[in-house]
């Protein structure tokens, strides 16, 4: 982990405290230190972070790389001064892209901007991606805290990360390895995951609603369900693939199900989806009845209870559910690989929550 700095009076006039930065650094690497693992060369904090790549283990080892933010989801932890889980999110949507190749997630890199280093806040956002680090099972290896006078507010910031992962040459997953009569299979997500916080805000703005209150159907105020962090599936990816013969993974974020479990489709299939498998949380409800919002809307924008499919063989669906419930994920069959176009078809109406 680095601060930008060049230490002089004239920088610190102009908005940029060397000092705090420093302290950030060393509170963070408290944080670092829990997601190390054997195969690191160096601590945090220098000025790239070294990863030996054991090759021994792998035969035609295939490195995989993922880039991402957690978009404005960083406003409602601005909003309500709660910083310690947005850095799950982050984590999530890097090394759960990762896994979808059927790449284990190595390490990651991390990238703080913000308008005024304040170390107590860099540290908590910190702990919170060394936490989905630590979930995620792979090592945080550096990364840079940057302070943006004047282009960024003294309490705003956003972050955005760097992950990779390796996976062996004969085991990439994808559509190429996806048939007809596979099965479809759902890992739930723990709210909105990282994925629509533009339309959230919107309905939060022009409902006037107030994050501070509880919902009852939620059983929590609207702020807290809102800053739910995103369920890390990669440990639970790697033991599936592990456990069963899985051929492909969708991770289900910006344009919903339909559109993301339709790229890990070849040309000629489809996946039909019935929605009357599951019942999506309450909060989509919610966000719906409050902004008006249809359900094609919806489906085009929220995960609406789905944060990961795997695609297995279909003798293997039984064994699939079994794997993920004991790994306490909450899974279900969703539907049928068909012949088709390349489409995923959703077909019946929701349950009931």
């Amino acid at each position: 982990m680095s601060a930008d700095s060049t230490a002089t009076g004239a920088y610190a006039a102009a908005g940029v405290d060397i000092a705090a930065g420093e302290r950030a650094v060393d509170l963070m690497k408290r944080h670092v230190a829990r997601t190390r693992r054997p195969e690191q060369v160096t601590d945090a904090s220098g000025f790239a972070g070294l990863f030996r790549l054991d090759t021994g283990r792998y035969k035609d080892p295939v490195l995989a790389t993922s880039t991402d933010g957690v978009g404005t989801k960083v406003l409602l932890a601005q909003q309500l001064d709660k910083h310690d889980t947005i850095g799950v999110d982050l984590v999530a949507m890097v090394v759960d892209d990762l896994v979808v190749s059927g790449a284990e997630p190595l390490f990651m890199t991390d990238y703080i901007a913000c308008g005024k280093v304040v170390p107590e806040r860099i540290a908590e956002i910190v702990g919170g991606i060394a936490e989905g680090c630590r979930q995620a099972g792979c090592a945080l290896i550096g990364g840079e805290t940057a302070e943006h006078p004047g282009a960024m507010g003294p309490d705003e910031y956003d972050l955005a990360g760097a992950g990779t992962g390796v996976v062996e040459g004969d085991a990439i997953l994808g559509p190429d390895r996806v048939r007809e009569g596979d099965a479809v299979i759902a890992l739930g997500s723990s709210g909105p995951h990282s994925n629509g916080y533009s339309l959230i805000r919107r309905i939060v703005d022009e409902a006037g609603l107030d994050l501070s209150a509880d919902v009852p159907e939620v059983g929590a105020t609207l702020g807290e369900t809102l800053l739910t962090p995103t369920r890390v599936y990669a440990k639970d990816c790697m033991a599936l693939t592990g456990a069963v013969e899985v051929h492909a993974y969708s991770h289900i974020t910006g344009g919903g199900l339909a559109a993301n479990l339709s790229r890990s489709l070849p040309g000629h299939l489809d996946a039909r989806v019935d929605r009357a498998t599951w019942a999506p949380a309450p909060v989509f409800g919610y966000l719906a009845d409050k902004g008006g919002v249809s359900r094609e809307d919806m489906e085009a924008t929220f995960n609406m209870g789905v944060g990961m499919v795997a695609v297995v063989a279909e003798g293997d669906a039984e064994r699939a559910l079994e794997v993920l419930a004991d790994r306490g994920v909450p899974a279900w069959r969703l539907g049928t690989v068909t012949a088709g176009s390349g489409r995923t078809v959703l077909t019946g109406e929701y349950r009931s929550a």
